[in-house]
């Protein structure tokens, strides 16, 4: 069995919990490496089936067993893209980050070889689309690491693997979305790709647009996080992947552009004093996950002109920390748990296992900006919470048409 016995001595600086590291970057390479070890160890072994715990809480163990490892590894994979792709070269947070390039081009080979223990379902039941959706957005988030790296073997079973997702008919909801991520990986990479899902999904999404900077899950307005699960950040990724093979989007690429920059304006202010924010809604097992709209918007250097990143950095800060750190968040083996702050089983929905736990790295998008950039150099600022309930003179909030 797995355990923390098999973790990798690091320095102290990558031991989140054991010491206090010098610098929000390391702790967040720290929470990082916490997150990942485990899943990226065990499926490069092909032995992520046998070591990984499946914790259902609505006694449906068996089905979620058919999903919870393509869940596993595609979340975790997304998150820490931009990292792989672009992290720091030297030091600790170097080496961590070559092993870990590695580990996930070895995860990928054992989840689309078909001979391996670890292979994976991209076509039985509907959830395949959703999370090879997830791996084809790391793809391309990382494309170096992550798909020029891979050995000519690989590159043609992952093929296959997005080609198969193709069976299943997304649900009328952000669900479009996940068939238009994958068309557009494959896009990206050169192959052969639908343009009426990425259409589709696209246009859709933009008819669902209910105002300053919220998209509907479908036709009705839900109030969730998944215009940052999904919503937000698929749309304008697809239409970076595409954009050089068809202009025919690229009207709408500003628009949706404005409308993310609003979206993560309102979650820094969703962000409480003490790092806490709203638990609305559903997939809230998701843990900081909830903020990869901002994350993103961070990493792609586009925050709103109102905001620092430094005060989205220690925002974030604020918010992993105290999500990452309540009593019970990892079992006694070092695997997520199902809970928003710590365990708690009943927070959890009938889709929610322990794969889809790992949607939580998507709150560490920004360790794909360089050392030197103002979001990691710049010094400690308030956040918009802070500054307000401090008693400071902020300016006023405006909605965007």
């Amino acid at each position: 069995m797995w355990s923390r016995r098999n973790v990798l001595q690091l320095p102290a600086l990558l031991q989140a919990g054991k010491s206090a590291p010098a610098s929000d970057r390391e702790y967040w390479v720290a929470t990082l490496h916490r997150i990942a070890e485990p899943v990226l160890v065990n499926l490069s072994q092909g032995k992520l089936r046998a070591n990984m715990p499946v914790e259902a809480t609505h006694h449906n163990e068996a089905d979620r067993r058919l999903y919870t490892y393509l869940e596993a590894i595609g979340r975790l994979l997304t998150g820490i893209a931009p990292w792989l792709e672009s992290g720091s070269s030297e030091g600790p947070e170097g080496d961590l980050r070559r092993r870990y390039a590695d580990l996930a081009r070895a995860s990928i080979r054992s989840a689309v070889d078909p001979v391996s223990p670890d292979f994976m379902n991209f076509s039985h039941g509907a959830q395949p689309v959703v999370d090879a959706a997830f791996l084809a957005q790391a793809v391309l988030r990382a494309p170096t690491e992550l798909w020029k790296k891979l050995d000519s073997t690989t590159q043609a079973n992952l093929i296959k693997a997005l080609h198969a997702t193709r069976v299943i008919r997304p649900a009328f909801n952000n669900w479009l979305l996940f068939a238009a991520t994958i068309e557009a990986c494959l896009c990206r990479i050169g192959e052969d790709w639908d343009r009426m899902r990425v259409d589709y999904a696209v246009r859709q999404h933009d008819e669902w647009y209910k105002g300053d900077g919220l998209y509907g899950d479908g036709p009705a307005f839900h109030w969730d996080y998944y215009n940052s699960f999904v919503i937000h950040p698929m749309l304008l990724e697809v239409l970076d992947a595409v954009s050089a093979a068809d202009k025919s989007w690229n009207s709408l690429r500003d628009p949706m552009l404005q409308r993310a920059k609003r979206y993560a304006a309102i979650q820094e202010r969703l962000i409480s004093p003490e790092g806490a924010y709203p638990a609305i809604g559903r997939s809230l097992a998701y843990r900081f996950g909830a903020f990869q709209a901002l994350a993103l918007m961070a990493l792609r250097k586009q925050l709103p002109e109102s905001m620092s990143p430094e005060q989205v950095r220690c925002a974030l800060t604020a918010v992993i920390k105290r999500s990452i750190e309540a009593p019970g968040t990892f079992d006694n083996n070092g695997w997520l748990s199902v809970g928003l702050c710590g365990h708690q089983p009943s927070i959890g929905e009938s889709y929610i296992s322990t794969g889809s736990l790992y949607l939580c790295s998507t709150g560490l998008l920004p360790l794909g900006l360089p050392r030197d950039d103002p979001f990691w150099s710049g010094p400690p600022k308030k956040w918009t919470a802070q500054e307000i309930y401090s008693g400071e003179d902020v300016p006023a909030d405006h909605a965007i048409s």
